[in-house]
């Protein structure tokens, strides 16, 4: 399997609750919802929509997993809703129990051997394995070496700090740019690759 990052991201890097107010408030953070006013359905909702359907499971740290519980079950009907619950999904987490696990076709990946358990999900066969949001579960795979695309949506926003994925551990990485298409509510959807070791 592939493990492909799709991320709504500001300017400066911020991937921090692009969806609503209180959906991560973190850190003091007070712009929850920011990415909505730059939502461009035909543009990055084809993105999203390209992602889901190359997607065999879906992989969530416990936060955003909660976010996503609790929003789509209640939207069955919809196309994306229902591959969204329908799809095998995987949510790693030290806190969350298997009783808690309300949304149709979630496993738990404890926390203490999450990358382990992602690798062994990587090595094995399938489409790909799609991470949206989660910036903690992502920076630690990013930093192990263990993302094979990211696809991240860049909006005209600067948010002056908040969460973000990419590891602050002083190692170079370099990246190949795939593809890239701009909406028109000025985003950039660039998708992006590991360079191969020359």
């Amino acid at each position: 399997m592939r493990i492909v990052v799709c991320e709504f991201m500001s300017l400066d890097g911020v991937v921090q609750a692009p969806g609503g107010p209180q959906e991560d408030t973190d850190g003091g953070f007070a712009h929850g919802g920011w990415s909505h006013p730059f939502f461009d359905p035909e543009v990055m909702g084809g993105a999203f929509d390209e992602a889901l359907g190359k997607a065999d499971a879906l992989l969530f740290g416990r936060r955003t997993w909660q976010t996503m519980a609790a929003a789509w079950p209640g939207r069955a009907g919809d196309p994306f809703a229902d591959r969204m619950n329908a799809i095998p999904k995987y949510v790693v987490s030290r806190t969350l129990g298997d009783d808690e696990l309300t949304w149709e076709n979630t496993s738990l990946v404890p926390g203490d051997g999450a990358v382990a358990r992602v690798r062994e999900l990587r090595d094995g066969e399938g489409g790909d394995l799609l991470i949206m949001g989660s910036p903690t579960l992502v920076r630690t795979l990013l930093h192990e070496g263990m993302v094979d695309e990211l696809r991240l949506m860049i909006e005209p926003v600067l948010l002056g700090g908040g969460k973000r994925i990419f590891p602050e551990d002083g190692v170079l990485r370099t990246l190949e740019l795939v593809s890239t298409v701009t909406s028109g509510t000025g985003v950039h959807v660039s998708t992006y690759r590991p360079r191969a070791a020359e």
